[in-house]
């Protein structure tokens, strides 16, 4: 029984200890701080000499609620952990042996000889503790303790003591608290990801130039090379694998001749930004031409963000007057024609210049791209839409307009849509006509059957029969078949056929008088896919791609045994006719005086339904709000808060002349009698409010008062976060007006407990926390790191919140009121239900006031809700119009639009699936990240 005590002051502790009892040594536990990937540079000899196993337990930045969570919930934290330490720059830091030593600490993590597990820090603390007992070559022990930690730098560099002790009563002591450690419930074995990622990064290579990248033969490898060091995978959680295999096979299209042509209808909730940014970023690099982004004003900068956050992609937004680029910097234009000089390969224009018939969406046209990506695609429609619709000649509005003439200018368009369908099939046809202008791989040619829209659709729902006893029935269905001809891929009978006829998987035409050129079987084998080609075999499913939540997380990956997308259950809550909260007298009697002064402004407005209901929409959320509203229209009150308006015209109503606003305005021009335009002063609305209305507007705000600090919706939040303990949870509260969302704010900071810090999420610079009645601004990027510390479990934001914003922290959501606009309720919820949560459910509740307009609407749709959720996976925007017609008083037209839905879903989707999956874990070439920049850096 001898103590021994080290001092790296006076002996190498490497040589004269650590090394030395390694070497052929039986076993070695080991308490040590953080995990590190020099690890093995110390004592990798002797490790590999060992004839037994390497145990170490290490510290972690884990948060005790991800490790009692699913397993996934853990294993995202600690990739995250583990990359945030940069182990790739670990192999750049000058040493010779850097790969090396990664290889072989893959090595032996792989093979089961070294066994690391980790404990999660906020229930441990600091394993300051570092210990451990070493099993020698001939079978005793020996145990240790000191400051050294188990990396290069404290056995090699730093000023370390270390005492050895082999008593048995020494031993067996470390050896408990060892034990201890590496079997309680709360440690977590090494995520696959870490080890997998050492494995890479020990293969590591740097292709030195964009040109070499273009290179690259394998589309899989060339992509993994630029993306798998973007911050989507080193700071947050990667990609699911239905957002990998769009991007895979939008980027091989795009390098074939005829582009990528398809129609992104992924179920709101499941990425599809992010898929549209990344297949942006690879089209980029790939070509020289110029990237069009166009999406609805408000989402502008929520894409330029996420672009910058998750992929460090540089692009540019056209404000309506210059470029902004991705660190707010503005390039002053002269004139409308500036919109042609963008300052980065990515510009990302809003859909307004287009529908209002703008001189700078004429510029536009000009230009060769090599991708144009539409966001809000649905919004590109036709104006005939009644009944019959099919059978005339489609009159686009001008959105529509705008992307017919722009398709054949670029090489790849992808347009992106949760609902493709919303009223009609014909909208995704003309959509599809969208996808084919120049290009004959999705409709065929001009004399395809498949562009006229009346009997492609009948096709396309198997509506359409072949009689057997018609000598022209085989010939026809070939018209069907031959233009254009699916890829050999799709059966096998198209794969003869095209070696028959000898076709390339680039001709699409495989001739109208080519039917007697094949041999009987194919014939056969064409006659035999009859009843089901039009269903099976058209192009609506080869080119929409839709994966619904519900398949994803109900499919089993066979690799892992892991569902596709990890299930987040929603259990909604205030939805029962018991839950809408009941209004006092005076409160009710200001809704009945709100519904009277927006019928009254209705009767002498043309336009928009938006300022016609602009007081019940603001009352619905808040009495604040509606108590504000009141006042600014009778000019009491500053300039109007533009910000998170939902201001959409009737999604079917006719374009914009030219001039006009787009359907993506954000301030409140609408017009409020003929030829006058409100703008951004209050004092105009008052001037054209008469005297009838104003004594309306008084008596609203008189009943008010008298209720202003008694809003009932306060009392249900205060209970949901207390009573129910929903703050424990981690919760997001929702407002479509900032006016809410404020009021709310100082109400709780008085009756939550002290030191609550409640954070506001918001557009422009009004984010920032409050604590105990103090507010502090700060950026919106501190507060979402706020969150995921546990720094702050209760937010409060307006829609601002309700894109690119990840807060799986959070386990429940308030929505204190609910937007007309019935999209914004998925993205909400798409907040807290994605992948990451540490809950198997989260907990959803929607307020109404009893007898609101949201109140009697939800009455109208409540037979149909789960239907058409299933159908279209969300309530399609054309709904919105039904909350206008109501809160004007025209139920009959409301009804009317509902039941104007179809009852089932018109087209089969292929693409419900991972056909093929993609591995870009395993990528060991990386673009070079400068390389990468200066490319996309470059101007239009």
């Amino acid at each position: 029984m001898t103590i021994h005590r080290f001092s790296s002051r006076r002996q190498k502790l490497d040589r004269t200890f650590l090394c030395e009892k390694l070497q052929g040594a039986q076993a070695y536990d080991r308490i040590a701080g953080y995990f590190s990937s020099s690890m093995l540079e110390v004592a990798g000899e002797a490790i590999a000499s060992m004839t037994g196993i390497v145990r170490i337990v290490c510290n972690s930045d884990l948060n005790v609620r991800d490790v009692e969570a699913a397993k996934s919930a853990a294993n995202y934290a600690l990739r995250r952990e583990w990359c945030a330490s940069e182990p790739e720059q670990k192999i750049l830091d000058g040493k010779e042996n850097g790969k090396d030593r990664f290889a072989k600490l893959y090595q032996v993590l792989r093979s089961g000889k070294m066994q690391v597990k980790v404990l999660p820090r906020d229930k441990f603390g600091l394993v300051h503790g570092k210990a451990g007992v070493i099993t020698l070559a001939d079978g005793t022990q020996t145990s240790f303790m000191g400051s050294t930690n188990e990396t290069y730098h404290a056995w090699k560099l730093h000023y370390e003591l270390l005492w050895e002790d082999d008593d048995p009563e020494a031993i067996e002591w470390v050896q408990e608290e060892f034990n201890s450690l590496w079997n309680h419930p709360l440690a977590l074995p090494l995520a696959d990801f870490v080890i997998e990622d050492i494995g890479r990064i020990s293969q590591r290579t740097v292709i030195p130039s964009i040109e070499a990248w273009r290179e690259i033969p394998d589309a899989i490898a060339q992509a993994g090379a630029t993306i798998i060091e973007t911050p989507v995978y080193r700071q947050e959680y990667g990609l699911w694998e239905h957002q990998k295999y769009f991007v895979n096979i939008a980027f091989q299209a795009h390098k074939t001749p005829h582009g990528a042509r398809y129609i992104l209808a992924d179920m709101v909730g499941l990425g599809k930004t992010i898929q549209l940014a990344m297949s942006a970023m690879l089209m980029a690099l790939y070509g020289d031409k110029p990237i069009l982004i166009l999406a609805p004003k408000p989402l502008l900068w929520q894409w330029q963000e996420e672009m910058k956050t998750l992929l460090d992609l540089p692009s540019a937004v056209w404000n309506g007057k210059q470029w902004v680029d991705e660190n707010g910097l503005d390039y002053p234009a002269i004139g409308a024609e500036g919109i042609k000089t963008c300052p980065r390969r990515i510009g990302l224009v809003s859909q307004g210049i287009i529908t209002s018939k703008s001189e700078a969406g004429e510029y536009l046209k000009q230009i060769q791209y090599e991708c144009v990506i539409v966001d809000e695609a649905h919004r590109a429609r036709r104006e005939n839409l009644g009944v019959g619709c099919e059978k005339e000649e489609c009159k686009p509005n001008n959105l529509l307009q705008f992307l017919f003439d722009i398709a054949d200018r670029t090489k790849s368009l992808l347009l992106a849509t949760a609902t493709p369908v919303q009223l009609n099939p014909i909208e995704a046809f003309d959509l599809l006509r969208v996808l084919a202008q120049g290009n004959d791989m999705v409709l065929g040619n001009t004399w395809s059957n498949w562009r006229n829209a009346e009997g492609s659709l009948l096709m396309a729902r198997g509506d359409k029969t072949f009689s057997e006893t018609d000598p022209e029935s085989d010939r026809q269905l070939w018209l069907w078949v031959c233009n254009p001809i699916p890829a050999s891929s799709e059966h096998k009978t198209f794969s003869k056929i095209r070696r028959t006829l000898q076709l390339k998987d680039t001709d699409f035409n495989a001739g109208m008088n080519k039917w007697d050129k094949l041999r009987l079987g194919e014939k056969q084998e064409i006659r035999s896919l009859a009843d089901i080609y039009g269903k099976q075999y058209n192009p609506f499913i080869r080119h929409i791609i839709r994966r619904t939540r519900e398949y994803l997380e109900n499919t089993y990956d066979p690799e892992t045994g892991e569902p596709y997308l990890q299930p987040v259950r929603v259990q909604l809550l205030g939805e029962n006719d018991t839950d809408a909260i009941a209004l006092t007298p005076y409160l009710r009697d200001a809704y009945a005086i709100a519904e009277e002064f927006c019928q009254s402004v209705s009767q002498r407005m043309k336009g928009s339904g938006f300022l016609k209901t602009l007081l019940l929409r603001r009352v619905g959320s808040s009495i604040n709000a509606g108590m504000i509203t009141a006042q600014k229209l009778l000019g009491k009150q500053d300039d109007w808060d533009e910000e998170n308006e939902d201001e959409d015209p009737h999604p079917l109503a006719p374009s914009p002349m030219k001039g006009e606003e787009g359907q993506d305005s954000l301030s409140p021009s609408h017009v409020l009698g003929e030829g006058f335009r409100v703008r951004a002063k209050t004092s105009e609305f008052a001037d054209k409010i008469t005297s009838e209305e104003s004594i309306l507007l008084e008596k609203f705000i008189q009943h008010l008062k008298v209720e202003q600090d008694n809003d009932p919706k306060y009392n249900v939040v205060k209970e949901l976060l207390l009573d129910r303990n929903w703050l424990d949870l981690g919760c997001i509260i929702f407002s479509q007006y900032f006016d809410s969302v404020w009021w709310l704010a100082n109400q709780l900071t008085r009756d939550l407990p002290n030191q609550e810090v409640i954070g506001i999420y918001a557009g422009g610079q009004k984010s920032g926390h409050i604590c105990n009645g103090e507010y502090t601004r700060c950026d919106r990027n501190v507060l979402k790191k706020m969150v995921q510390s546990g720094e702050i479990r209760l937010i409060l934001g307006t829609d601002a919140a309700s894109e690119g914003l990840n807060l799986q922290k959070l386990g429940s959501l308030i929505n204190l009121d609910l937007p007309w606009n019935p999209t914004r309720l998925e993205q909400r919820k798409g907040r807290i239900q994605r992948i990451g949560q540490t809950r198997e459910t989260v907990l959803v509740y929607n307020m109404r006031y009893k007898g609101s307009v949201e109140d009697r609407v939800r009455d109208l749709l409540s037979d149909r809700l789960q239907s058409i959720h299933q159908m279209f996976g969300q309530i399609p925007d054309t709904l919105q119009t039904i909350w206008v017609d109501e809160a004007l008083g025209d139920r009959a037209e409301a009804k009317q639009t509902i039941d104007k839905l179809p009852d089932q879903h018109p087209f089969e989707m292929k693409y419900n699936q991972i056909q093929t999956k993609v591995n870009w874990e395993s990528c060991t070439q990386v673009l070079d990240s400068s390389d990468r920049k200066k490319a996309l850096l470059q101007s239009w």
